[in-house]
């Protein structure tokens, strides 16, 4: 009858694909509300599903929060792959199209973003540390692909890429703190590829 909810003790325990729901809700749930007011008898009240079911999946709501700072990885891994893919060969356009994908899912998920890079410091988080080097690794092999074609400069692969990671997020995070008009996003990750490319040629001997 319309209007009527099942009582939590006679919900169904299964769910068709229910890992990928509960994952799917929590994400919502984040952006909305935020990773303090995530919880797993919530999210199984609102798919449908008892209360107990979630656990066969996510034993607490650490490992919720673990799975969901790893999908993000995962995605920001995508997303990377995808952008480098449609840039073609040209160096620059790799480096800007890939910095564009990562400002892009650092202000569309600041929360997101937020639980990932704490999740990957968390004593034991493995599987979250894999997903950030397995996406991460990508523009690491951009840096030393630029190294290798004379573009940038030899050197610390990772210094160099800190430097660009520095430039982006602090950009990022003043579109997120509304200290930037995210309007703005654009054209100031343009300007810091730039900034970059020309601050780390080779220099002239």
């Amino acid at each position: 009858m319309a209007g009527v909810t099942e009582p939590a003790g006679q919900r169904p325990y299964h769910h068709g694909n229910l890992r990928s729901a509960i994952l799917e809700a929590a994400a919502r749930h984040l952006r909305e509300h935020g990773a303090d007011q995530l919880s797993l008898r919530d999210l199984a009240r609102e798919i449908g599903v008892s209360h107990a079911a979630p656990r066969r999946h996510f034993t607490d709501r650490q490992a919720l929060l673990d799975a969901l700072a790893e999908t993000g990885f995962v995605q920001l891994g995508g997303a990377l792959r995808t952008s480098l893919a449609e840039a073609g060969d040209s160096f620059a356009a790799r480096v800007h199209n890939a910095v564009s994908a990562f400002a892009h899912f650092a202000t569309e998920n600041a929360a997101l973003l937020e639980l990932m890079n704490s999740g990957k410091h968390r004593p034991g988080a493995t599987r979250i540390v894999d997903a950030a080097e397995a996406a991460f690794g990508q523009m690491v092999e951009l840096i030393k692909e630029g190294q290798e074609h004379g573009v940038l400069e030899r050197g610390d692969t990772e210094r160099i890429g800190i430097i660009l990671y520095a430039t982006v997020q602090g950009i990022t995070t003043m579109v997120n703190g509304g200290m930037v008009d995210a309007e703005k996003l654009d054209e100031l990750v343009e300007a810091a590829v730039e900034h970059f490319l020309r601050g780390a040629r080779p220099r002239v001997r």
